[in-house]
């Protein structure tokens, strides 16, 4: 049976310039892991790579890689909570000389309450704070994909206080 599926989009707006970037960006990225606790810091090194590859400057480099970490981390502690055997989460990333666009995918239960999360709630809040927008879908029991964009521009990267 097909759930309907939920989306929740925020968005920070600000103007500027795109970022002076190199004219021949790496190819887009695709991996999958185990959602385990030590995908996490794996996740995460793939990703600053491929990002290096493209001539990425930090910021956003260092909001990306916090956004990998938590969102991996949803994954691994919430998506298959009370599943006998870990599943998997997918990370990919889309680079254009103006944005980058991180998505992490897992087949679990979905964004569900759980009374028993071993977590402070904390991951979504912290990765809106440093990306330009996010967008979450999902459906229980069906899984969630979670895409971040952030801009490469380093004065726009992070929000300012």
């Amino acid at each position: 049976m097909t759930h309907p599926v939920k989306a929740k989009v925020h968005e920070r707006r600000s103007a500027g310039n795109p970022a002076r970037v190199s004219p021949s960006l790496p190819a887009s990225f695709e991996d999958t892991w185990p959602a385990v606790a030590e995908s996490v810091p794996r996740a995460r090194h793939a990703v600053i790579a491929h990002l290096r590859e493209a001539a990425t400057p930090d910021p956003p480099l260092s909001d990306v890689a916090l956004a990998v970490s938590e969102a991996v981390s949803n994954v691994v502690n919430h998506a298959y909570a009370g599943d006998a055997t870990p599943g998997s989460v997918r990370v990919g990333l889309g680079v254009t000389p103006e944005e980058i666009r991180l998505t992490v995918e897992d087949d679990g239960g979905g964004l569900v309450p759980r009374l028993d999360s071993p977590g402070m709630g904390l991951g979504l809040p912290l990765i809106a704070h440093v990306a330009d927008r996010f967008d979450t879908r999902t459906a229980p029991g069906e899984g969630t994909r979670l895409c971040v964009w952030f801009r490469r521009d380093p004065a726009e990267a992070t929000l300012k206080d």
